[in-house]
């Protein structure tokens, strides 16, 4: 399992939510580049960027910013948020970026992601935001009536091989990870998948790793240092 530290970011600054809640935002540093390179040095294999300003809009806000963070960096980024059409996609990985997550028009156009797969293979994830087991787009603010379950395997079927599972309902709130989600989704998909949401401590991280999951990602607990990211690491190269 490889840990995947996280940045979102809002009006240029890396900042932390609280279960997806815009008017509850902290800043975490002074530029998104810091922690990036802070989690480099820890020895992260992978940074999570989220531009939140660009899945409230529909649209890529950060883009350019993003870019310049990953190019800034000897390590691979993903990138969500706002990336909703095939151009964007295709701009982003052209230009540095190593995997690109689809949200909500995952959600409302099969044919894009299945377009964005034959193009771009392993390079596309999509995640899954979901409350009480039904997915979330737009930037956690509207809901759906698609299962999490329903919507794996249809990914699955399009060739999707990564996917980022979120429980928005833990996000930000160091509870520990929704395990019996994932463990129940494991056992319906063979796809690569990512944890995210509510991991606080060393043993989230056990706990995860126990189930294997391809990866966690985890933000909040770095920066109120309820986690050590470091010790993360070195504990997943043990397995």
């Amino acid at each position: 399992m490889i840990i995947i530290p996280a940045i979102d970011i809002i009006d240029g600054k890396p900042v932390r939510l609280y279960q997806g809640d815009y008017n509850r935002k902290e800043i975490v540093a002074e530029d998104v580049l810091e922690p990036a390179l802070s989690f480099q040095k820890q020895g992260a294999e992978f940074i999570h960027l989220v531009d939140l300003d660009g899945a409230k809009k529909g649209k890529s806000v950060n883009g350019e910013l993003i870019i310049k963070v990953a190019n800034a960096l000897d390590i691979p980024v993903e990138v969500g948020g706002g990336i909703r059409t095939f151009e964007t996609i295709e701009y982003l990985i052209n230009n540095g970026i190593s995997r690109v997550i689809l949200g909500t028009i995952a959600m409302e156009d099969r044919e894009l992601v299945k377009k964005a797969v034959e193009n771009f293979g392993e390079k596309i994830a999509v995640g899954i935001d979901c409350k009480n087991g039904y997915a979330y787009g737009r930037g956690w603010l509207e809901g759906s009536e698609i299962y999490y379950i329903d919507f794996a395997k249809d990914l699955e079927r399009l060739g999707v091989k990564n996917i980022i599972v979120t429980d928005i309902s833990k996000d930000g709130t160091l509870e520990g990870p929704n395990v019996d989600m994932i463990k129940k989704l494991k056992k319906e998909v063979n796809i690569d998948i990512t944890v995210s949401g509510g991991i606080a401590n060393i043993s989230d991280i056990k706990e995860l790793r126990d189930i294997s999951v391809y990866g966690a990602i985890t933000g909040k607990a770095i920066y109120a240092k309820t986690l050590s990211l470091e010790e993360s690491i070195n504990l997943c190269k043990e397995e």
